[in-house]
C-alpha cells in the first residue's frame, strides 16, 4: 500500500473515531452542571473542527487538488492546542471541584464523627442512667418491703431478723448488727445480728458516749472506722471480732422521734467503693430500722401496760367481791367456788377466750347490788317479809344501774343483771323466758344453786351431793335450762378435782 492511501486510511479511521466521540459528547452534554456547560459546548464545536479537516485531509489525499496544506496544518495545531487547553482547563476545575467535594465529605465525616461521639456518651449516659434507675429501684423495692414488714410485725426479734436479711445484700456489707440503748443503764448492747463467723461480736456492750457505736448515739452522726486494728479509731470491742476478718465499719445511730434507739453497725472484710448514693441508702435503713424498733418497743410496752391494767381491774372486781363477803362470813369462799364452776360448765359449752373473761367477772360480780341492799335484810336471821323481798330482788336492777356505767363491764352484765330469771319466765327482774337468758346466766343459775345447797347457811344444812344433784335435776325445764342440767350432770361440780384457774383460759 502507497503511503497516500494509507494516510487515506488512518485519517478515515480518525474521522470515524471523533464522530463517535461527538455522539458521546452529545450525550455526556446532558448531564454537564451549567457552569460548565459552554466550555463543554466549546470542546464539541473544536472536536466538529478536526472533523471537518481530517474531511478536507482525505479529499487533499483522494484526488489532487491545488491546496494550501500549511495553511490547513497550522489551523489544525492550533486547533489542538486550544483543545488541550480547554480540556485541561476542564480537568483543573474537574479536580478543584473533587477535592472542594472530597473537603466537604471530610467535614460532614467529621460532623457525624462527632454526632457519633456525641451519640455515643450519651448512650453511655442513658446506660449508666438505667442502671442507676435499676439499682434506684431496687432499693425502693427493698424500703418498701421493709416498711410491709414494719407494718406487719411487732415482735422486736422477727423485725430485726428480717430488717438485717434486706440490709446486708442492699449495703453489700459482709457483716451488720444492731445495737439497742438501755434507757436505764445507758449501755449500748447486742441485740441482732447476720454475717457473723463466731459468736463473740453477741457480747459486745458499749457505754453511749464511748467506742465508735457509742459516739455514733452520742453524737447523732455517722462514724466510720477506716482501719478496726487501729485502737486511735476508736473501735474498743476487736477481741470481739478479731477472727473476722474485717478491716473497717461504719456506726450509723438509729433515731426515731428525736430518741436515740441504738445504732447500726455494717463491716467490711475489703474496704467499699462507697458514693454518695450509698451513704443515703444507708441513713435510709437506718431510719426505717428505728421506725421499726420504736414501734416493737411501744407495742410491748402497750401489751404491758394493757396487762397491767387489766390485772388492776381484775383486782379490783375481786376486791369489790370479797368485799361482799365480808359483810357476810356465811358466803366466804362461795363466789370463788361458783366462778370455777361456771368457767368450768361455760367451757364445756364451747366458751373460750374473751368469753370467758366476761364470764368470769361476772361470776365475781354477780351480787354486786347487794351492796345497796340494807345489813337488817341481807343479815336476817328468819324469812323476809314481802317489803323485805321487793328490796332484795333489786339487787339485780341495781347491779346492772352500777356497772353499766363501765364500759369494760357491760360485756360482763348478763351474769349480775339476768341470773335470777328462770327458764319458765317466772324470774326477776324482768320475766325473761327460756333462750331470751343469755346461756351465761343460764348456766352460772345452776352453779349458784349448786353452791348454796352444799353449803351451810343460817337457813338450811348443806345438802347431800345426791340430794342437790336430785334437786338440781327436778327444776330442769322450770327454773333451769334443760341442756344446762344436761351437761352439768354430766361433767359434774368438780369439788374432788383440783381448783380450777379463774382467767380466760382457766388462769
Amino acid at each position: 500500500m502507497s503511503v497516500p492511501s494509507l494516510a487515506i486510511l488512518l485519517a478515515a479511521m480518525g474521522f470515524l473515531f471523533l464522530a463517535a466521540s461527538v455522539l458521546a459528547a452529545v450525550r455526556i452534554r446532558r448531564g454537564v452542571p451549567g457552569e460548565y456547560r459552554r466550555a463543554w459546548d466549546a470542546v464539541m464545536g473544536l472536536i466538529g473542527f478536526f472533523l471537518a479537516g481530517y474531511a478536507v485531509f482525505i479529499a487533499i489525499e483522494a484526488r489532487p487538488v491545488r491546496f494550501p496544506l500549511a495553511l490547513v496544518t497550522g489551523a489544525v495545531f492550533f486547533a489542538g492546542a486550544v483543545f488541550v487547553f480547554l480540556v485541561v482547563d476542564l480537568t483543573r476545575r474537574t479536580v478543584a471541584r473533587i477535592l472542594a467535594h472530597e473537603a466537604e465529605i471530610a467535614r460532614v465525616n467529621a460532623d457525624l464523627l462527632r454526632q457519633n461521639e456525641a451519640l455515643e456518651r450519651e448512650m453511655a449516659a442513658r446506660e449508666r442512667a438505667e442502671v442507676q434507675a435499676r439499682v434506684r429501684l431496687q432499693h425502693l423495692a427493698a424500703l418498701h418491703a421493709i416498711d410491709m414488714m414494719i407494718t406487719s410485725s411487732l415482735d422486736l426479734r422477727v423485725t430485726l431478723d428480717v430488717l438485717l436479711d434486706q440490709v446486708m445484700p442492699l449495703l453489700g456489707a459482709d457483716a451488720v448488727d444492731v445495737l439497742l440503748l438501755s434507757a436505764i443503764t445507758q449501755d449500748l448492747e447486742y441485740e441482732a445480728g447476720r454475717g457473723f463467723r463466731g459468736a463473740g461480736i453477741q457480747r459486745s456492750r458499749e457505754r453511749l458516749g464511748e467506742g465508735s457505736a457509742g459516739r455514733a448515739a452520742l453524737d447523732r452522726r455517722l462514724v466510720h472506722v477506716h482501719d478496726l486494728h487501729d485502737p486511735a479509731q476508736g473501735f474498743r470491742r476487736f477481741d470481739l471480732v478479731r477472727d473476722e476478718g474485717f478491716e473497717c465499719c461504719y456506726a450509723v445511730p438509729l433515731i426515731a422521734k428525736g430518741q436515740v434507739k441504738g445504732v447500726l453497725e455494717v463491716f467490711f472484710r475489703r474496704h467499699p467503693e462507697s458514693d454518695p448514693e450509698w451513704f443515703d441508702l444507708l441513713e435510709a435503713l437506718a431510719a426505717q430500722a428505728a421506725i421499726a424498733i420504736d414501734n416493737a418497743t411501744l407495742f410491748n410496752e402497750l401489751q404491758r401496760s394493757n396487762a397491767e391494767l387489766i390485772l388492776a381491774y381484775d383486782s379490783t372486781i375481786e376486791g369489790w367481791s370479797r368485799a361482799l363477803e365480808l359483810r357476810d362470813r356465811e358466803t366466804q369462799g362461795h363466789t370463788e367456788r361458783v366462778v370455777k364452776l361456771t368457767l368450768r360448765l361455760a367451757r364445756a359449752f364451747g366458751m373460750r377466750g374473751e368469753e370467758l373473761v366476761h364470764v368470769r367477772r361476772g361470776a365475781l360480780l354477780h351480787d354486786i347490788g347487794k351492796m345497796a341492799v340494807p345489813d337488817s335484810i341481807l343479815m336476817k336471821e328468819g324469812p323476809l317479809t314481802d317489803e323485805e323481798w321487793e328490796v332484795m330482788r333489786r339487787h339485780p336492777a341495781l347491779a346492772f344501774e352500777m356497772l353499766s356505767p363501765i364500759a369494760y363491764l357491760r360485756p360482763a352484765l348478763d351474769i349480775p343483771y339476768c341470773h335470777h330469771e328462770k327458764w319458765d319466765g317466772t324470774g326477776y327482774p324482768r320475766g325473761l323466758k327460756g333462750p331470751q337468758i343469755p346461756l351465761a346466766a343460764r348456766i352460772f343459775a345452776v352453779a349458784d344453786t349448786w353452791d348454796a345447797l352444799r353449803s351451810e347457811r343460817r337457813y338450811h344444812e348443806a345438802w347431800s351431793e345426791a340430794e342437790a344433784r336430785e334437786h338440781i335435776r327436778s327444776l330442769a325445764g322450770t327454773h333451769f335450762d334443760p341442756e344446762v342440767v344436761r351437761v352439768f350432770l354430766e361433767v359434774g361440780p368438780g369439788e374432788d378435782r383440783e381448783a380450777e384457774g379463774a382467767g380466760p383460759e382457766g388462769g
